[in-house]
């Protein structure tokens, strides 16, 4: 709605309030006058409609008549009806009725006025009456006389329109009327809108006493404003011009309503202030003043056309905003300083984005020199200006300042040692008069001079109270020397450049220590064994050391296990972590376990040293969640047996070059088993199989699931012919990122089998007769191998062994030497107790059988099996142990002393 306290809204209000009354006015006359023509038209309907019954043929006869009111009663009615009048009412020259709408009221006195009617008259009046069939209360009525053919009065009639009636025209016209009245109304009310609409576009909404103000208010700022502004018509002329416009451009007093090609300004002034063209923030000059100046047409705000010209001096701070600008710019340098330089945690490439940032914006050429320690991640000592110059940026083609990689001994006089020393930036304004510079080598320092450089600051780059070098700006050719105001700028970049430096060096360090502690924990190499020809590859993560990690273990009976797995997170602690488990699990496969009950013991100590840390309170990652895999192959039958505890399968390559990947029982991650038992799968290798074992880094990662990993390893692995070595270089090219986020850990097999020849196997009967006989038997075959030198220490071992198991063992017993690196004797039974060693008292019959196995082998042990246990020994088939271990008559009498005899 229009605010009424505007102009335009009380200028709508009044003519709203205008025409309102003059549509009242015309409504109320209209229906004064059609109540006025409806009352005449109701007594002339009453006048015609009694005299003409009174004047009708046989009204003067019938009431002459004996009866008159059977004769005229049914001709009044039908007389009131044809003449829509509300009665027709028949009277004798008394005034008592003939005839009525309703025969109850014939007989009856009229009520009205006869008398003027009797002498001849036609009278009209209102009067009451009985009810008539049109309505009730007054009627305006006529009555009329009716004469016999001398003139005399014989009868009158009356005839009439009840008020009710003809109010009741009135209102049948009544909604015409003010409908009328009211479209008039609003047809004004929409053209006072408008108007009103109108002005208040030009009013701007403004009451009279708000529009006096802003004039007086727009014209005081138009005129005290310290900015030159003109209004300009769109023909060109000068329609308004303040004082500081006219000060400006130095206007004639008769200036407005001039042409501005008329004012006598100067050509490109007249021109661009006539031209048809926006302008925005033109430095324009304009005599001896700089004037920025900005143009703006007015017809889009909805003014006239044509323009609005602001006129700024700007002489005055031409050399502010230069240097302004210069500040501006020294910010922007420092924001995308900072954004660059830190974006690794190399310290080599934090050096080069220092450089790198600096150059062209604020030096030509930009070097950095750090000290040595830092490059390795340690701990500067001191003060030294022994530095390695570690980045340089800008130089092209051949320079002569010292390449990248060279160790500087900067003199004591020059400007790096003075800013190292001082801990302050040093200015070189002008290297050709700077004595010290010079000095570190005046050779090359004049040909540095020759190439165009001529300007120099140097600041340390100092982090948390430390020195780690320094960085060097150079300006060349082109542009202007340092000042001490670069000082701060140069400042400001060293030192965010060095927090980045020292947190890249100490990331260095970290990163070293975890490194050698994870390359100290994994296999140097792989041992020698016959069973399988084995090959690895381990690449950590470009984010951090992991924990994965893999063993080949040589076990007892020329069995060897293999082991590969992965601890969860990175760093030092996942490193240690690996290690731990490393370790447990070469301890487990030393007591000869079957690799679910490996898994079982490592899952019980995973849990125990997570609980054992939780219950000291330390706030690592702990150990549950690692995987493991861990496979025994026996080179006699090829037989695998697995298990795993989480990780990954292996993978099969056989020897026609196809791959399969053999399902292993499901266990959880070690830490989580919660007591259940492991279950291994059993496996036959061909000879020349390919056994792969590897960790999810290889198969997974952002940009692949697992199922798509694997079959691009299956693709990878596919093809026969190819050696472990092969195998795992084929594997890392086609399945490895350029930059891995996790470790991955690969370990390639290829199966190989004992040859009958190399194995020989005799079932022994409980029967202390049957010792003679298999080591006879044994020696035999020992002569076969050509393995005479080891024979009598090889038949004592048999011996005894033999008949431990034939007096506390069970049957079946089974007697099994294997050719190999060593000679392995075995011999088993179907009891489950070991034997220990001990050493026999003086007094003991027995007990030193397991005594002589242990010097006359390098190595011996027990191993269950499902059917009981095996006792192995190994020699060396060249007959080491026995000769270190001396003649049997001196190891018999080493086991008593001289106060025993």
């Amino acid at each position: 709605m229009l605010n009424v306290r505007t102009a335009a809204g009380q200028v709508f209000a009044l003519q709203v309030a205008i025409v309102l009354l003059l549509v009242v006015a015309a409504v109320t006359a209209l229906a004064v006058q059609v109540a006025r023509d409806s009352t005449r038209n109701a007594e002339r309907q009453s006048v015609t409609a009694a005299e003409t019954f009174a004047n009708a043929p046989g009204t003067a006869e019938a009431l002459k008549s004996e009866d008159p009111t059977a004769v005229l009663q049914p001709r009044a009615e039908a007389a009131r009806q044809r003449s829509g009048v509300d009665f027709v009412v028949v009277l004798d020259t008394d005034g008592i009725r003939l005839t009525y709408p309703d025969p109850r009221q014939i007989g009856k006195p009229f009520v009205g006025t006869i008398e003027p009617s009797l002498e001849g008259r036609t009278i009209v009046e209102r009067a009451g009456g009985p009810p008539v069939p049109g309505g009730t209360g007054t009627a305006i009525q006529a009555v009329a006389p009716v004469k016999d053919a001398d003139g005399s009065v014989v009868g009158l009639v009356s005839a009439g329109i009840t008020v009710e009636n003809v109010s009741s025209l009135v209102e049948q016209q009544l909604p015409i009327i003010l409908g009328t009245g009211a479209a008039a109304l609003v047809a004004s009310t929409l053209g006072t809108a408008l108007v009103a609409r109108r002005l208040r576009r030009q009013t701007r909404g403004l009451a009279p006493a708000e529009m006096t103000r802003r004039y007086e208010h727009h014209d005081a700022v138009f005129h005290a404003v310290r900015e030159g502004v003109l209004i300009i018509r769109a023909d060109g002329r000068l329609l308004l011009a303040n004082d500081e416009a006219r000060r400006l451009l130095d206007l004639p007093a008769d200036a407005e309503q001039r042409r501005v090609g008329d004012l006598e300004l100067d050509e490109r002034t007249a021109r661009l202030l006539s031209s048809g063209e926006p302008v925005t923030d033109a430095v324009h000059l304009a005599g001896d003043r700089l004037l920025a100046v900005n143009k703006r047409s007015t017809a889009p705000y909805g003014g006239q056309a044509g323009w609005v010209v602001t006129l700024r001096d700007t002489t005055e701070l031409t050399a502010v905003t230069g240097r302004a600008e210069v500040a501006r710019e020294r910010l922007r340098l420092l924001y995308d300083a900072g954004v660059r330089i830190g974006t690794t945690l190399d310290v080599t490439r934090t050096c080069e984005e220092l450089a790198e940032a600096a150059v062209p914006r604020f030096a030509g050429v930009v070097t950095v020199e750090l000290l040595d320690p830092v490059l390795r991640g340690e701990e500067p000592a001191g003060a030294d200006t022994d530095m390695r110059r570690t980045a340089a940026f800008g130089l092209e083609g051949a320079h002569a300042l010292q390449p990248v990689g060279e160790l500087i001994r900067f003199v004591p006089a020059g400007p790096v040692a003075a800013a190292v020393i001082s801990g302050r930036a040093v200015l070189e304004p002008d290297l050709s008069a700077s004595e010290g510079w010079l000095a570190q080598d005046p050779e090359r320092a004049q040909q540095v001079l020759d190439q165009g450089v001529h300007s120099l600051v140097v600041v340390p780059l100092r982090a948390r109270g430390v020195l780690l070098g320094a960085a060097n700006f150079w300006r060349t050719d082109g542009s202007p020397p340092f000042d001490e105001e670069d000082i701060s700028v140069a400042e400001e970049l060293a030192a965010r450049a060095a927090v980045c430096i020292d947190n890249a060096r100490r990331y260095t360090r970290e990163h070293t220590m975890a490194v050698t502690l994870q390359r100290s924990l994994l296999p140097r190499g792989l041992p020698e064994q016959n069973a399988l020809e084995a090959a690895f590859r381990y690449l950590p993560a470009q984010a951090g050391v992991g924990g994965d990690w893999f063993d080949v273990i040589p076990l007892s009976g020329a069995r060897v296990a293999l082991v590969v797995g992965d601890v969860v997170g990175h760093g030092l602690h996942a490193a240690a972590t690996m290690g731990r488990l490393r370790t447990a699990v070469h301890n487990f496969s030393t007591l000869d376990m079957p690799p679910d009950d490996l898994l079982s013991h490592l899952d019980e100590l995973v849990a125990h040293i997570d609980d054992e840390e939780s219950a000291a309170g330390e706030d690592g990652q702990g150990i549950t969640g690692a995987t493991c895999l861990y496979a025994v192959y026996d080179p006699v039958d090829g037989r695998m047996v697995a298990a795993t505890a989480g990780h990954l399968g292996p993978a099969v390559v056989r020897p026609d070059g196809s791959v399969e990947f053999p399902r292993l029982p499901i266990s959880p991650p070690l830490g989580l088993g919660a007591g259940l038992p492991f279950e291994s799968a059993e496996l036959t290798l061909p000879e020349g199989s390919r056994l792969v074992l590897y960790t999810d880094g290889l198969v997974e990662d952002r940009t692949r699931d697992l199922d798509a990993g694997l079959e691009a390893l299956r693709s990878a692995l596919t093809g026969p012919g190819r050696t472990p070595e092969a195998t795992c270089a084929a594997v890392i090219d086609a399945m490895l990122p350029a930059r891995p986020t996790d470790d991955v850990a690969l370990l390639v097999a290829r199966t190989r089998r004992l040859g009958s020849a190399q194995v020989a196997v005799w079932d022994v009967p409980r029967d202390p007769a049957a010792v003679s006989l298999v080591r006879t038997a044994c020696a035999r075959r020992l002569e076969a191998w050509g393995l005479e030198d080891i024979g009598f220490a090889t038949e004592l071992i048999l011996s005894e062994l033999i008949t431990n198991a034939i007096r506390y063992g069970a049957e079946p017993i089974t007697v099994r030497l294997l050719r190999d690196r060593t000679l392995i004797c075995e011999v088993s039974d179907g009891s489950s107790t070991s034997p220990h060693l001990r050493r026999a008292r003086t007094t003991d019959e027995g007990g030193r059988g397991l005594f002589l196995v242990a010097r006359y082998s390098e190595r011996w042990g027990t191993r269950y099996t499902p059917d009981g246990k095996v006792i192995w020994t190994e020699q060396s088939l060249s007959g080491g142990a026995a000769e270190s271990g001396g003649h049997l008559g001196d190891i018999l009498l080493d086991q008593w002393t001289e106060d025993d005899f």
